[in-house]
Parts: structure tokens; sequence; C-alpha cells
């Protein structure tokens, strides 16, 4: 995070470190770093620390704030400058901002059981046997946790409750056999109709 440094004597190298936003500096104890010298007026600056900037601006005090020894009223900060509040010197050590965004660690579920038979139990219902695997989270899943979504005139999709990918059955989808029967079934039926109807009427 950004920092400063007194350098002035009296205040043993005091190291502030700013947060995001405005910090308040002044001899006043309402600031963010209350600045106790004589010259220092009770609100003098803010110092805002935004995304890769450091800006000073004063805020009318009476002995003025300087940037390497020219008054400033707003101006920006880089590492190694001299900010000098009245006769309090502070070495700008770093203007660097850094944001820690958390993490969150999903738990990992235990490990499937295993069948003598070589089928797997779902981690979610005990009783139930795993049938499914997500394509993309490779957890195993029963019939019951995939969830559907059907599609006018398409195929069912089967998605995976925790990544909404697609799932898909363990061993691959089983192809439906064709039989000599199916074949005469879709072939002979549609003509076999049209000659009962005509024989009726």
């Amino acid at each position: 995070m950004a920092t400063l440094v007194i350098k002035t004597p009296g205040f043993d190298n005091q190291i502030i470190q700013l947060k995001m936003g405005p910090n308040r500096f002044g001899r006043g104890p309402k600031n963010d770093f209350q600045i106790e010298h004589a010259t220092v007026s009770a609100h003098h600056c803010d110092i805002i620390l935004g995304d890769g900037s450091v800006m000073v601006r004063d805020c009318d005090s009476t002995n003025g704030t300087y940037v390497d020894g020219k008054p400033v009223k707003d101006a920006s900060l880089a590492a190694g400058q001299i900010l000098r509040l009245g006769d309090v010197d502070f070495l700008v050590e770093s203007t660097e901002v850094s944001i820690a965004i958390p993490q969150f660690d999903r738990p990992m579920p235990a490990p499937p059981v295993v069948l003598s038979d070589g089928s797997l139990i779902c981690p979610r219902h005990k009783g139930s046997r795993a049938t499914h695997q997500c394509t993309h989270c490779k957890e195993i899943l029963c019939d019951a946790c995939v969830h559907r979504l059907r599609r006018k005139g398409g195929k069912v999709l089967k998605l995976c409750p925790l990544c909404s990918h697609a799932c898909e059955l363990i061993g691959g989808e089983k192809k439906k056999k064709k039989t000599l029967l199916g074949f005469l079934h879709r072939t002979v039926k549609l003509p076999f109709l049209r000659q009962t109807e005509k024989e009726e009427s």
C-alpha cells in the first residue's frame, strides 16, 4: 500500500500507510492522520489514493503544502518526492496500491464409494448409484442430481447442478440396437395402414 515516512526530527521516522480514497491530514483529532505540529493547520490537506495514482489537495492551510519545495494546491505525488505540510517533511516512499481479492475455495467432495461390481455411489444421495459425470468439473452424479433442460423439437440437455456444463452417461451414451423388427416397423407400417383403410372403406 502507498506509504509516507515523516522525516522531520521528533517524529521518529513514523510510517503512514494510506487507505483507498481521501486521507485527511491535520493537527485536529478528527483527521485520519493527526500531525501534532504548530505549523500544521487543523485540517491541512487531503491525500487521495486512487487506482494507480496519489493526489494531494491543500485545504486552505495557513502555512501551505509543498511538493519538492514548490507550493501546490493540487498535485500528483510520485515515489521519492518530499511532501511538506508547514514545516513537517514527508518522504513519499511508495505510491503502489495493492488490492487483495478474497479467494473462496469450494470444499472438495469426498472420493466416491466404489461397490464390488465396479459401480459408484452418488456422493449426494447415498442410496443411489452414480450414472452420469460432468464433462467440465468431472463431478459424478446420480440420475436425480442431473438437471434436464427440454428444448422444443430437440434433444434433452443434461446439465451439471454445480457448473451447468453438459453431463454424459458414465461409460458413454448407449446406442440403440437396430433390429430387423424395427426396420420392418418403420418401412412396412405406413403402406400396411393405407391398405387396411382402403379395405375397410
